[in-house]
């Protein structure tokens, strides 16, 4: 149909192909990476690595002014998009994408630790360090299964939120104190809270998922040493729901073009 605005979408992934559904299905004309002369809009994958994606000779073919849109934009893939004179903006920087992510993020850490745990999560005691989106997507879900989920936060707003879910609460400089009590903890803090003062007073042979972007907030190797078994899991919504990952990222961008037309 003529009128239709054109994306070319670069990446072959799960998340990539499904967010190309997505695209289609809000009345675009969608493409692939061949498209990239005529489209009006790339979308460009998360996380996006120039080293990766050979981004150069992509943008080079773009008409200048054409929007690119990428997730956890490099210095390097800035640099190139400015030289190639394409807008290039980071979808994964938008809060939107960030809570509709928490919930398969929380999804599969639930997965990890049903698989990884020989107890049922009713029941049991599960420390979680942080109380943004996800970890309110996945202390409400935790909860809901019948655990009894101790959220230790830095800010009382954090808390508090905490406790009107029902969840009990304590300031995040307390972990060390709170430690003996626990034997499973999911990290979502990207700062080390989780160091060796505080694993080493975890209950023996704890188990610690952390999801939050590398390098994570747990002492990995204190962790070995101290004989808990840690896993670093990472980009969770990919790995173990592409097609609403794909759907989210298509959400967000369209988003983003609707807020930038309404203001032009």
């Amino acid at each position: 149909m003529e009128g239709k605005k054109c994306f070319a979408v670069v990446g072959g992934d799960a998340r990539q192909t499904a967010a190309a559904r997505a695209l289609a299905r809000a009345g675009y004309s969608v493409g692939g990476p061949e498209m990239i002369a005529v489209a009006d809009y790339i979308l460009l994958p998360l996380p996006l690595d120039a080293a990766r994606t050979p981004l150069a000779e992509l943008l080079r073919a773009a008409r200048p002014g054409t929007l690119a849109l990428g997730g956890m934009l490099s210095a390097e893939a800035k640099a190139i998009a400015a030289e190639a004179g394409v807008e290039l903006v980071d979808y994964f920087a938008r809060e939107e994408l960030t809570i509709r992510n928490a919930i398969p993020t929380a999804e599969g850490c639930i997965g990890i630790l049903m698989k990884e745990r020989s107890r049922t999560l009713w029941g049991s005691s599960i420390l979680l360090t942080g109380f943004g989106p996800v970890g309110q997507a996945l202390g409400i879900r935790l909860a809901a299964l019948g655990a009894q989920v101790t959220a230790a936060a830095r800010r009382p707003a954090q808390r508090a939120l905490a406790e009107s879910f029902g969840l009990r609460s304590v300031p995040i400089d307390r972990l060390g104190q709170i430690a003996p009590a626990f034997d499973t903890v999911v990290n979502t803090v990207p700062a080390p809270v989780l160091s060796e003062a505080v694993l080493a007073r975890l209950r023996p042979q704890s188990f610690i998922v952390d999801l939050a972007s590398r390098p994570g907030g747990t002492d990995f190797d204190a962790a070995r040493r101290l004989g808990h078994r840690a896993i670093h899991a990472l980009s969770l919504p990919a790995a173990c729901a592409p097609e609403t990952a794909g759907e989210a990222v298509a959400q967000t961008v369209c988003d983003m073009i609707g807020q930038r037309e309404e203001a032009s």
